[in-house]
């Protein structure tokens, strides 16, 4: 089957590399000719594991290529748009005007039964809006909400654990479901469950899941302040009420909390959206699971200026990571890199390392310090800061580092480290949450 893929960012990229690998003829396309050019190289514009190797085999195949010109989607049968949807500047709402302009600009090239297919995640009521459009020029839509995960998008896209299809009512609706079918044989083969239902409960799929995660992950928090105060393991807390099937362990992790480019503006724009309806009150709990996210990144802070005997300032902090979570470069809304920032501003003397995440936090915040190895950020510290969870910090030997620092200090922003441990090599232990 012919795709075309709207968007060669993260979501585009991959989907447009996977498309590939399971068979389609696929252009990607997308207005930023640098980003085009690297992926027509088979480079990866971001650092995502496994996509790489994904692109270099799709493009032996000659399956995949990509374009700046929205006219070479012509000649596709399946449209799919995968272009961002960020918060309005000054606002919660989601800023549409990257979707719209994709589903404009497609409308001259599509044929008579072809199918677009939103992936973007958007307000409800965006799809129904679009395909009045779509069905003008003879073509019809679909909504197809992805909910792939950074650092495992390859085998989210590949290997999914359920497919969404928001389509029309009637004959035209069944024909776009059959169509996505073809698309996805392989998975839905393997047993993929799938779920046929109108535009909005599509549309509302994504962010009420999204929503779920970020009030799990802010309730587990919200503990841990209240861990804080009684002398409580938030850790242990966690462990005994995820036992319990109905709650679950998973996302039950306390720390700085959660950040990137979905969860915080997709729960905004849920918020926004709600309120356009007259149902703000339905989603009202939000705020405050925003608001708990928030706060865990300034008792980070002040727990650091606690630990640093009342002030931070000329103090040497390492920090380990600044992305918003490990496997991934992204520094959106993360709460490392805002921690670290914070700490700057503050006066302390800031040394910033992470694997992947370095040239994205300096171009956002280029007054930092930033390191390349863990020894260099560490070296000579009063404190140590673990904000990203990666595997090498996980791994890293209390002793070893224990022979670099100033002061065997460090703060576990993500509950990460085992304390007994570091504790036993003469380190000063702290954590969110924990006694």
């Amino acid at each position: 089957m012919r795709l075309s893929v709207i968007g060669c960012g993260y979501l585009g990229a991959v989907h447009a590399a996977c498309m590939a690998t399971l068979g389609h003829d696929v252009v990607g396309i997308d207005v930023d000719p640098r980003k085009i050019d690297a992926l027509s190289r088979g480079e990866a514009p971001f650092f995502e594991p496994g996509l790489p190797e994904l692109l270099a085999e799709a493009m032996a195949t000659g399956r995949l290529t990509f374009s700046t010109d929205i006219a070479d989607a012509a000649g596709a049968s399946v449209h799919f748009v995968c272009v961002g949807t960020p918060q309005k500047d000054g606002e919660y709402a989601a800023d549409l005007r990257y979707v719209d302009a994709s589903v404009t600009s497609l409308l001259p090239h599509l044929s008579a039964e072809d199918l677009v297919v939103g992936k973007s995640t958007v307000p409800v009521g965006t799809a129904a809006r679009l395909a009045a459009l779509v069905e003008e020029v003879g073509a019809s839509l679909a909504w197809n909400p992805e909910f792939l995960r950074e650092g495992y998008a390859v085998k989210d896209t590949l290997t999914p654990d359920r497919f969404v299809y928001g389509v029309a009512p009637g004959d035209a609706g069944k024909r776009a479901a059959d169509v996505l079918d073809t698309v996805y044989a392989r998975a839905l083969a393997d047993g993929t469950p799938r779920i046929v239902t109108d535009y909005a409960t599509a549309e509302l799929v994504k962010v009420a899941a999204n929503s779920f995660l970020a009030t799990k992950i802010s309730f587990i928090n919200a503990m841990a302040e209240l861990c804080e105060e009684t002398g409580a393991d938030v850790t242990q807390l966690a462990d005994a009420i995820g036992h319990d099937e109905r709650i679950g362990r998973r996302f039950l992790n306390a720390g700085l909390g959660f950040g990137g480019g979905c969860l915080p503006k997709d729960i905004r724009a849920f918020m926004a959206r709600a309120g356009e309806l007259g149902a703000d009150q339905a989603v009202a709990f939000l705020k405050e699971v925003d608001a708990i996210n928030g706060r865990r990144r300034v008792r980070m802070v002040d727990l650091a200026r606690e630990v640093n005997g009342g002030s931070i300032k000329g103090r040497r902090i390492g920090v380990l990571g600044v992305t918003f979570k490990p496997n991934s470069d992204d520094v959106r809304d993360s709460p490392a890199l805002d921690v670290a920032v914070q700490l700057a501003l503050q006066g302390a003397d800031v040394v910033v390392t992470d694997p992947e995440g370095i040239a994205n936090a300096r171009g956002r915040y280029p007054d930092l310090t930033y390191v390349e190895t863990v020894e260099e950020a560490v070296r000579d510290a009063d404190s140590v800061l673990l904000l990203t969870e990666w595997k090498e910090y996980r791994d890293l030997v209390p002793s070893a580092i224990g022979e670099l620092v100033a002061h065997r200090t460090i703060l576990d922003g993500r509950n990460a480290l085992d304390p007994t441990v570091w504790r036993d090599a003469g380190w000063s232990y702290r954590a969110l949450g924990r006694p």
